[in-house]
């Protein structure tokens, strides 16, 4: 189905009339298996699909196809993790339906007044388009009336989860009708969302397009090892050596992603930053100058970048490596979209090398090594950039004449020689004298030395190698595991740079460690904090008892830690 045509999908004709103007011809993957199935069987659907495969015109096609425009009641309704994914479906349903005047769609989302959104309501739109929290008050308020809804929708259903919106979820499903269809999209099927289908879903379809995101052949995979201390240098110079860069910088936490772009703006470059913590109207703004190219640095979290539809990025850089595969195809997928190229850049400490082997062979793609470029590489690229620019320049002849003469009498002493030399200075003088005798920030992945290194450069405070081992009240009854452990440490611990070393998970109690010097930072952040709704205990616990790990490839049963 995917060499079909929407015409072939039996679109009404508004809705076709206006995917042409849009120029749409040939729907995605995704949207060729979705729309047939959700209007010729009416039926629920579960799919896979990652950002950037088309979803939204998957889903609101058929209910624009299905919906009816005479009838004011609310007939639809989409959830959706974020205020600006929230805007941007908002924004391409309204596109859809250009030439369905009759239909009216509304956006729900906090971080503003509600005030404007309950007026908005009062014109009984048929379409809802909400972020959980504030959909779930207006509800509370009996502003919303979702008894008549006919369509649920949940986009990113895996984000809103981990977001903690599955009792907001709950509430507002809860609250639909027993018949109704819902479609559940995500990049991800964790137990919960597992449990949410069988929950709210009658005998749903599963599709599964993860794959188109990760075979793209338009982007390339590359990575640069160097030691902690020095991702921002590698930033920067990866920055300069890519003078007409256009990119998302991603990086895990709001702290960090304000220090950055903080960082690139005091430095000179074209950069900003989005995130949680910005208020909506800087967050607006931000994306507004983004989109129209005024920012060529844009600094995000995972979260804030949703909802970003740019198709001409060239690059993506992950200042740090994210903890999940789905995350890193999430990330790699805003790069290389409509037939152009692009890459997708990973800064790595000396330690991370098996990282991207595990990527490399899960995503079946070839990551290469790069060396970070040094500074007579930069000066280089940057020199003959210019001289690009100048030999493709427009040369308005008009508007320049009148000042000719007196140019041409200023440089009237200087040979051909002189004037390239000094016209070559301009540009590469800066760039000389700032790397001149800039070190090499290569580090060894395969080196001891270089881990070690690695580990322990100037924000490090404890000894190379050694760690504090610490008791937390959770194990694998509370359906933990490593890798919540470790975002429940890393979220608890913004902005800290540490290693974490061996985890320990029994049944109702676990050990962790980190890194030596952290102590305090550890046992302050963790203090009063809640893991799916418990509260949290830690406590420094005694080093791991040598000979443990013997003990436990035994399987003795009186193998016991003491704190």
């Amino acid at each position: 189905m995917i060499d079909i045509t929407f015409e072939e999908l039996s679109l009404r004709p508004e809705i076709l009339k206006a995917l042409d103007k849009l120029g749409f011809i040939k729907p995605t993957p995704i949207q060729s298996q979705s729309i047939p199935h959700l209007i010729e069987e009416h039926g629920d659907l579960i799919a896979l699909a990652q950002t950037g495969t088309g979803k939204t015109a998957a889903f609101s096609l058929p209910i624009l196809h299905q919906i009816d425009e005479n009838n004011r009641s609310s007939q639809a309704l989409i959830l959706s993790p974020t205020r600006e994914l929230c805007l941007q479906i908002c924004k391409d349903i309204v596109a859809f339906s250009k030439f369905l005047p009759q239909i009216s769609v509304t956006a729900l989302y906090g971080g503003t007044a509600i005030g404007a959104q309950i007026r908005e309501l009062r014109d009984r739109p048929q379409i809802i388009v909400g972020t959980p929290g504030r959909t779930l008050d207006l509800i509370n308020r009996g502003k919303l009336d979702i008894s008549t809804i006919e369509y649920v929708v949940l986009d990113e259903a895996d984000e809103m989860l981990s977001m903690g919106f599955q009792e907001d979820l709950d509430a507002i499903l809860a609250s639909t009708p027993s018949e109704k269809q819902t479609v559940l999209f995500s990049a991800t099927m964790p137990k919960e969302i597992r449990r949410i289908a069988a929950k709210y879903m009658k005998s749903p379809t599963e599709l599964s397009v993860i794959s188109e995101n990760k075979s793209t052949s338009n982007v390339s995979h590359e990575y640069y090892s160097t030691y902690e201390k020095n991702r921002y240098k590698v930033l920067k110079r990866l920055a300069d050596y890519n003078p007409d860069i256009y990119s998302i910088v991603f990086c895990r936490t709001r702290r960090e992603t304000q220090q950055i772009a903080d960082k690139l703006m005091q430095d000179g470059y074209s950069a900003d930053c989005t995130h949680g913590d910005l208020s909506q109207a800087q967050r607006d703004q931000v994306m507004e100058r983004f989109r129209k190219k005024k920012i060529q640095m844009l600094v995000a979290t995972d979260v804030a970048a949703r909802g970003i539809d740019v198709n001409d990025l060239t690059h993506v850089i992950n200042y740090n490596l994210p903890d999940s595969l789905e995350t890193y195809v999430h990330r790699s997928g805003r790069t290389g979209r409509a037939n152009k190229k692009g890459v997708c850049i990973s800064i790595i400490n000396a330690r991370e090398g098996h990282k991207i082997k595990t990527l490399q062979k899960i995503l079946d793609k070839p990551f290469e090594l790069k060396q970070v470029p040094d500074g007579t590489e930069i000066c280089r690229r940057r020199l003959f950039n210019l001289i690009n620019e100048v030999q493709t320049v427009s040369v308005n002849e008009e508007e320049i004449a009148e000042f000719l003469p007196e140019v041409e009498e200023k440089l009237s002493n200087l040979s051909r020689e002189d004037l390239i030399k000094r016209f070559v200075s301009v540009e590469f003088n800066r760039f000389l004298e700032y790397y001149s005798g800039a070190g090499d920030l290569n580090a060894d992945l395969e080196s001891r030395k270089g881990r070690d290194r690695g580990r322990g450069d100037k924000k490090s405070k404890g000894k190379a190698g050694s760690y504090t081992r610490y008791f937390i009240n959770l194990g694998k009854d509370n359906n933990l595991n490593p890798k919540e452990l470790i975002t429940l440490i890393n979220q608890s611990m913004r902005g800290q740079k540490f290693g974490i070393g061996s985890i320990d998970l029994q049944k109702s109690f676990s050990f962790f460690e980190i890194e030596e010097g952290y102590e305090k930072e550890t046992l302050k952040a963790l203090k009063g904090a809640k893991f799916r709704g418990r509260r949290i205990n830690v406590e420094i616990a005694n080093p791991k008892p040598k000979g443990a790990a013997r003990r436990k490839k035994k399987k003795k049963s009186n193998n016991k830690y003491r704190k």
